[in-house]
């Protein structure tokens, strides 16, 4: 151990601990973080019980124990042991326990004391995992309330440490500067061939870097699927031993990846070997680029995972695995023009995460005001909590429920949890079987062909899949035996069990008490249990698809979205489904998985839900107002019937189809509106379309009684309304500023045009003649345009200045027209002769 490069750093992270009980400490990968300090702390004395070290992933947290059981001669289960999900190997002599899977978060909700633990180490923090992130929030949150005396250490690789520092109260920071030698770094010289798949081109590398470098080599794929095409393509070479590496294997292949072999070793691997793992002997990295995330779509309420570009800090860890013992050489599968292309870091799983677990803890805590170091989103913390309340797992206020506090204590997403509470332990092979990855890929979407192949596996299965789906179906059965043989606990107050813990200076209670089988839904003493859709409809509630009208296999779920599936499946001409795996457009997502139901299925389990509503909308589809009597759950309208909807909700409908077709605007009612526009005052309502619109409910609704179709809306006239809108006393204060016609010296009125830049009027010149004041409208009394007219009604003159007119350009124009039309009256001074229409008698 002494020479690690992390040994040089210990007596000063032992200090920073010893002083102020929380420290961050960065090491690059291959420092010996992991496995040193602890051993190193716990060798000091500094800490008084047991540390719990928090683990990423399951196969380092046992790599990690058994290397420092190992260091100490001892067995796993001794002084180091480990938790993770299934499988514990711990004594009453354990010191250090490394913990996974939101082991920690259970030990803090049932514990919020943690009594004997005196450290809590979060290892590998730069991953960022959801259940390190709420770990750390959690801890936090003890120290500063209940365990002054905890005391927290954070470990990460490439972390920037000054912002958890921060949250961690200032938090000392030591650096360890690590040891690592030179990887010379090989980029591909130009993009691949597009028509290749990527394992075709991680097969072809991997190929070339065996003929040109020594030593083992470590290849990064995305994902299982792809690790087992590139080991089929690997096969046969000679000398050779490919060994593949992910989360869901068992651990003795896992082991297998780790130990050295005779010859060369090419282990095939995903993320999970990008930092938290030792692997002897490797000296060539060979990086596909790509890697596999959860991604959360609230739109959906889904999260898939999606197969990204890695991040520069991912590569960068990826590259550092060739040099942690030799000299070595990274293979890079992209042009090293592409590099700077690349995101700096990956997000945060709290940020592209399914929260509806996060928001179960939460409530169960009792409050999301926890110190996160990346805070929840908010649209997917809503989409999480309002699953919860679809399952009953939250109150209308968002208070955890009893059967909330079930849901929390049971190892599964809240969905299947929920299902296994509810449904027993029959659903245990469901609820494995949805939590793992599909066991028949390429297979038609019906979920009961992959439940028989579990029963009863063919060789189109995947037997690696189908035995880890019966392993936890085992325990998961056991666990739903052991809540439904348990005595019903009293029910405790909406509070968080840990937060009202922690107020009173006790311990949770995690107990308790279950809805009635069917989640509260009678099912007439039905004793032989629940059907596989049913099991189905109980996780995804809102996932209950009916078939819409047409030929197309699409449907409507119960959560308002849309899916289909291609044509001539055996699902496709089903009326009724339960979605369990969607992917694709949020907008319309294809089903991947699903279950046929029957109408009475549905009733049986959700018949608390369903409701009678009476809907009156405007159609945009028909153009006009549909009122019918629905029998629906959520989204989904089981009976339709046509309904005589009162006036006033027809109107209402109406209005919509205003909202959505603008409104009819008649001349009349524009000409109204442009004089308001000059004549409005403070306290007047506003009269453009946004304004209207958004007030239409006060002033419109009332008159459009008896309006059903977009016909009569075009035909409806909307000037009285707009009168009214205005009133009386406006409308009056608008004829005396704006008035509508302007009244000539001869007393005849003619309209005034406001619907242009200016208000404007064409007129007679002679109609004006003794008019020696210029005519203006409006509060700022705009003058108007006036078009001067010949006797033969054509424009002679525009002016907004009729004195300047008589006194300057009149002369030109008198001097034009007494030759065109001798006729007609043209005075020396238009200002002192009196206004008229009429001609000279001929002859004179």
């Amino acid at each position: 151990m002494s020479d690690l490069p992390v040994t040089s750093i210990l007596p000063d992270l032992a200090n920073a601990l010893a002083t102020r009980g929380m420290a961050v400490l960065q090491a690059p990968p291959g420092a010996g973080k992991t496995t040193v300090v602890p051993l190193d702390l716990l060798a000091r004395g500094l800490v008084t019980g047991r540390m719990i070290m928090l683990e990423p992933r399951r196969l380092a947290a046992r790599a990690a124990a058994e290397r420092m059981a190992e260091t100490l001669g001892e067995r796993v289960g001794q002084t180091v042991g480990y938790r993770i999900r299934g499988e514990a190997k711990i004594s009453s002599a354990t010191r250090i326990e490394v913990v996974t899977e939101g082991i920690l978060t259970r030990m803090i909700q049932s514990d919020p004391e943690l009594a004997g633990t005196g450290l809590v180490i979060f290892d590998e923090f730069h991953e960022r995992s959801l259940n390190a992130d709420l770990g750390l929030a959690l801890c936090l949150e003890v120290r500063g309330a209940l365990r002054e005396d905890l005391k927290l250490l954070v470990m990460s690789a490439t972390l920037d440490a000054a912002p958890v520092a921060a949250l961690m109260g200032g938090a000392p920071v030591v650096t360890s500067e690590g040891r690592a030698f030179p990887v010379d770094t090989r980029w591909l010289p130009r993009p691949p061939d597009p028509s290749m798949r990527l394992e075709a081109v991680v097969a072809d590398a991997v190929k070339a870097a065996l003929a040109e470098t020594e030593g083992g080599m470590l290849v990064f794929l995305p994902g299982e699927a792809e690790i087992r095409r590139v080991e089929a393509m690997l096969a046969g070479l000679p000398g050779v031993a490919v060994r593949p590496l992910f989360g869901a294997m068992d651990f003795t292949a896992q082991r297998a990846a780790l130990a050295p072999v005779e010859g060369r070793k090419v282990v095939l691997a995903t993320s999970i070997a990008e930092t938290s793992l030792t692997l002897p002997d490797i000296r060539v990295v060979v990086d596909s680029g790509r890697a596999r995330r959860a991604r959360f779509d609230p739109n959906s309420g889904m999260s898939r995972l999606v197969t990204e570009r890695v991040t520069r800090a991912e590569a960068e860890q990826r590259r550092g695995r060739a040099g942690r013992v030799w000299p070595g050489v990274c293979y890079r599968l992209w042009t090293k023009g592409e590099e700077g292309g690349l995101a700096p870091f990956p997000p945060a799983e709290i940020e592209v995460a399914d929260l509806a677990g996060l928001a179960l803890e939460l409530a169960l805590w009792g409050g999301a005001d926890l110190p996160f170091l990346t805070p929840p989103p908010a649209g997917p913390l809503a989409e999480a909590r309002s699953l919860l309340m679809g399952l009953g797992a939250l109150d209308e206020r968002g208070h955890i429920t009893a059967h909330g506090r079930t849901l929390a204590g049971l190892p599964l997403h809240p969905r299947l949890a929920h299902m296994l509470a509810v449904a027993g332990p029959e659903a245990a092979t469901l609820a494995a079987l949805l939590a793992e990855r599909d066991p028949l890929r390429g297979a038609p979407p019906d979920l009961t062909l992959r439940m028989q192949a579990v029963a009863r596996p063919g060789p189109e299965a995947d037997r690696g899949v189908i035995e880890r789906i019966r392993a936890e179906a085992r325990r998961l059965a056991a666990a739903a035996r052991s809540i439904e043989g348990a005595p019903p606990r009293p029910s405790l107050p909406h509070e968080g069990e840990g937060r009202r813990a922690m107020e009173r200076g006790g311990t949770a209670d995690p107990g308790a008490s279950l809805p009635p089988r069917g989640g509260g839904t009678e099912r007439g003493g039905d004793a032989a249990g629940y059907s596989l859709a049913e099991m189905a409809a109980l996780a995804y509630p809102d996932r209950i698809g009916l078939r819409r009208k047409g030929e197309a296999p699409r449907w409507v779920l119960s959560g308002g979205k849309g899916a289909a599936m291609a044509p001539g499946l055996p699902l496709s001409g089903a009326r009724l489904i339960v979605a369990t795996d969607l992917g694709g457009d949020a907008r319309e997502t294809t089903i991947r998985q699903a279950v046929a139901i029957s109408e009475a299925e549905v009733r049986r389990l959700h018949g608390d839900r369903i409701r009678w509503v009476e809907v009156c909308e405007w159609s945009r589809r028909e153009g006009r107002v549909l009122a019918r009597r629905q029998e629906r759950l959520g989204a989904l309208v089981l009976d339709d019937r046509p309904w005589d909807a009162p006036p006033e909700a027809v109107a209402r409908a109406a209005l919509d189809g205003v909202r959505l077709l603008g409104l009819p605007w008649t001349p009349a009612a524009r000409r109204l509106r442009a004089r308001a526009r000059l004549a409005r005052g403070a306290d007047w309502p506003g009269v453009e379309d946004a304004d209207l619109l958004a007030s239409a409910e006060d002033w419109l609704l009332p008159h459009l009684t008896g309006i059903r179709t977009e016909a009569d809306l075009r035909g409806f006239d909307l000037l009285p309304a707009l009168q009214a809108h205005l009133g009386w006393d406006r409308l009056a204060e608008m004829d005396r500023l704006v008035p509508g016609h302007f009244e000539t010296p001869l007393g005849r009125k003619i309209p005034i045009d406001y619907e242009g830049e200016v208000p404007s009027i064409e007129v007679r010149l002679q109609e004006m003649f003794g008019v020696t004041v210029h005519p203006a409208v409006g509060q700022d009394r705009m003058p108007l345009r006036i078009t001067l007219l010949s006797p033969a009604q054509r424009p002679v003159q525009v002016t907004t200045d009729l004195p300047r007119f008589w006194a300057t350009s009149y002369a030109d124009v008198r001097k034009d027209m007494r030759g065109a039309y001798p006729r007609h009256p043209w005075p020396e001074d238009p200002t002192q002769a009196e206004p008229t229409l009429r001609a000279k008698p001929r002859g004179t």
